[in-house]
């Protein structure tokens, strides 16, 4: 007996390999880093006596 499926394997993020994604991953990381930043910076000014 030969059963069909519809199931289809999608591509994992890790995979997709192409210069726009890689350019928007890298500004991605290059935002979160800034932000991360400036929220230390922001914390140990409210923290300082």
């Amino acid at each position: 007996m030969n059963e069909t499926s519809n199931i289809v394997a999608l591509c994992q993020p890790d995979e997709i390999d192409d210069p726009l994604t890689n350019i928007l991953r890298a500004g991605a990381r290059q935002l979160l880093a800034q932000a991360v930043e400036i929220e230390v910076e922001t914390f140990l000014a409210t923290v300082k006596i």
